[in-house]
């Protein structure tokens, strides 16, 4: 078998807030961390440097390319880098040796560029399968799937909910009537549905009509909000006393649940201010260090067009 040709990094993906990181997760030479959504590496690669000669990386990824790609870029590390397959949701079962040991957690979500570029029917820019799995090896449903046999009112609530349409109603009707002429199978096919029916109301809008559908069916197929909602209570249990949890965000409904995770997990109530009782089990586990999310300087934003969205917050573990 001829070896798999070495993606330059530039070409896979370019990490975001590597100096944030870094000054917020404060790695040290010998510490333990995780990073739970592995990608090509880049911030493992930091976390290595920093933390040298004995820092131990754990680096998590669903995504079996970037797993090879990123032990093959870490190899020099040796055995102080480990690559494990799996969902970041299920890091306290899979890594259950370092439970309360890890020194610095970092998540940083959504997908990478490299999966955007992928043809797995994450980008409305080009014809492809619609796919949409984080990892093609899932037996989960595909975006196909969810376009083709999810109800009109189930398709509406994820485009309200997940992709802050305005347009949902409009939308759900012109998917549903148009599969019933035949299936929808690729991106091209969905995107011209979109534009079609709602396009006109995008013409003084800065984003392409069928960013916010198609966000919300990824975020569908992933079950990316509900995982991160689990992921946050689990790193804070694998971080040791004054260890730190930094979760990078890319749009208001990710920050939105890290905001209020964190702020659970300090010890504020999040139910309704006039809940009889506190039934979100807020309870003082750590200690907020960004009052506001961590903004990408001008300079990274200048020239790393993803990272304009970035945000990042911080917590340590009391």
């Amino acid at each position: 078998m001829t070896a798999r040709k070495a993606i330059p990094m530039s070409e896979y993906h370019q990490p975001v807030l590597v100096d944030e990181v870094a000054f917020w997760l404060n790695p040290t030479p010998g510490g333990i961390y995780i990073d739970a959504t592995l990608g090509g590496g880049g911030h493992s690669e930091m976390l290595l440097e920093k933390s040298s000669p004995k820092g131990i990386v754990l680096g998590v990824d669903r995504d079996s390319e970037a797993l090879e790609y990123a032990s093959q870029r870490l190899a020099r590390f040796g055995e102080r880098f480990t690559a494990v397959k799996g969902n970041f949701k299920d890091i306290p079962k899979l890594l259950v040796e370092y439970s309360g040991r890890v020194n610095g957690y970092l998540m940083d979500l959504g997908v990478s560029s490299h999966q955007l570029d992928s043809p797995r029917g994450f980008s409305f820019m080009r014809d492809e399968p619609l796919d949409m799995r984080m990892d093609t090896a899932d037996d989960i449903p595909t975006a196909a799937d969810v376009v083709n046999t999810y109800t009109k009112d189930e398709l509406a609530t994820i485009l309200r909910e997940y992709g802050e349409e305005k347009h949902w109603n409009r939308l759900s009707n012109a998917i549903v009537k148009a599969r019933q002429l035949h299936p929808i199978r690729t991106t091209g096919e969905l995107a011209t549905i979109i534009r079609d029916d709602v396009g006109g109301f995008y013409r003084k809008e800065p984003i392409d009509p069928c960013t916010r559908s198609f966000m919300a069916i990824r975020l569908e197929v992933n079950q990316e909000l509900d995982a991160i909602r689990y992921a946050i209570p689990g790193a804070v249990k694998m971080l040791a006393p004054g260890g730190r949890l930094v979760v990078i965000s890319f749009h208001s409904l990710e920050d939105r649940i890290a905001k209020t995770e964190f702020r659970r997990l300090s010890g504020r109530c999040q139910c309704p201010p006039r809940a009889p009782e506190c039934r979100c089990g807020a309870v003082s586990r750590v200690k907020i260090l960004t009052s506001k999310p961590v903004s990408p300087g001008e300079a990274e934003a200048e020239t790393n067009v993803r990272s304009r969205s970035s945000k990042l917050r911080c917590v340590e573990k009391l």
